[in-house]
């Protein structure tokens, strides 16, 4: 069976029923870096709404609790309409059915991440009919990490040139 991977624009709201088209950006995003903000903005002419889901997943320790993240990345968007930012602790495409999108965005750095999204966009389309837009890394940002960005910080590092600033 083909992957699902949609990496082509199909244009603006949908004439049959006047819906927008709503992409769902999902992830830990701690931190939210500037490798997640410029997928983001490469996204938003894709796309009517973009909802940036920050997951919960409690097996999971973070350095920020989900409302501090939630907050963070919402300041960086407070002037783009189109940009909401939500927590969500169940499967992404319950997530995605619950706020009316469509599509899961996604940024893949590596050709590991590829196979990886690869195979979650299968499953997430058998089980949820949701579609995944693939968009890669810019060069300057294929080794930007939250993991790599923790690590920083963790040994005292200053990680300012790898978090987005609010313009």
């Amino acid at each position: 069976m083909a992957p699902s991977l949609l990496l082509l624009y199909m244009g603006g709201v949908n004439e049959r029923n006047g819906t927008m088209k709503t992409g769902i950006f999902t992830g830990s995003f701690d931190p939210f870096t500037v490798g997640h903000a410029d997928i983001v903005r490469r996204a938003l002419p894709l796309f009517d709404r973009i909802v940036i889901g920050v997951g919960v997943n409690e097996r999971k320790v973070c350095m920020q609790t989900a409302g501090r993240r939630v907050e963070a990345i919402a300041s960086l968007y407070a002037a783009e309409p189109r940009v909401e930012v939500r927590t969500y602790s169940d499967l992404t495409v319950d997530f995605a059915r619950r706020e009316h999108a469509g599509f899961i965005i996604k940024g893949v750095r590596s050709m590991r991440d590829f196979e990886y999204e690869r195979e979650q966009a299968d499953i997430n389309r058998r089980i949820g009919g949701v579609e995944t837009v693939l968009l890669f890394a810019a060069p300057q940002y294929e080794s930007v990490s939250s993991s790599m960005v923790r690590e920083l910080i963790h040994f005292g590092r200053s990680v300012d040139e790898f978090l987005p600033v609010k313009r």
